[in-house]
């Protein structure tokens, strides 16, 4: 059993030929569409090369199965992810700007890779490896939230609560409201006010004040 950290990052070379980039990169966005309206567990390699316009031969060229396909993926944006993450630590923010950070993050993190959130954390409800990925990728918001709840504690909010548990609940909340809202074929989405709606959630639950 591995984590995203713990696995070695793909070592494949650069595909020799322009023709075969230009096929690798039509599988993955085949793929990536097919998996946003249908999720990774209801995707074949065959509904990948339909959309790709390719035989399921040729996706063999380049992964050796669907769950592959996702683990490449996955540590190919994790770096991504991170550095989407590290906005929220700049200082000089207010604690309803930082907040409004944080859910800008997530949310943008899932928008332009939703087919790897959507794929990661649905494999991870029937594979370990996929389960401990997906607890990885979560790791980050959740320690935010977590240390940001304690600062809060601090300053007389929310007193008796469980820093750990919040922050459980407000991620599990994100990825559910992100899939919602970006899964499928969706096209009228407005960024602004999901974005808007989460922080107004997040900054209510840790720094309202009891009546």
């Amino acid at each position: 059993m591995s984590t995203l950290s713990e696995h070695p990052r793909p070592e494949r070379p650069p595909l020799p030929t322009a023709r075969g980039r230009q096929t690798q990169a039509a599988i993955d966005a085949a793929a990536r569409a097919v998996v946003a309206r249908k999720g990774i567990l209801a995707t074949t390699v065959a509904d990948i090369a339909a959309e790709a316009g390719r035989s399921t031969a040729s996706f063999y060229n380049y992964y050796e199965s669907k769950e592959a396909m996702v683990r490449e993926w996955a540590m190919r944006f994790q770096d991504e992810a991170g550095q989407r993450a590290r906005t929220v630590t700049e200082h000089g923010l207010t604690d309803r700007e930082r907040v409004t950070e944080a859910v800008a993050a997530h949310w943008n993190t899932y928008r332009n890779r939703r087919a790897e959130m959507i794929s990661v954390s649905q494999l991870a409800t029937v594979n370990a490896d996929f389960a401990r990925y997906w607890a990885e990728l979560c790791a980050v918001p959740l320690s935010f939230i977590t240390g940001m709840v304690m600062r809060a504690q601090a300053q007389g909010h929310c007193p008796g609560d469980d820093p750990h548990l919040i922050a459980e609940a407000l991620v599990a909340m994100f990825n559910q409201f992100c899939y919602i809202h970006l899964s499928g074929s969706r096209t009228d989405v407005d960024d602004e006010a999901c974005i808007q709606t989460l922080t107004n959630i997040v900054y209510r639950t840790i720094y309202s004040e009891e009546p």
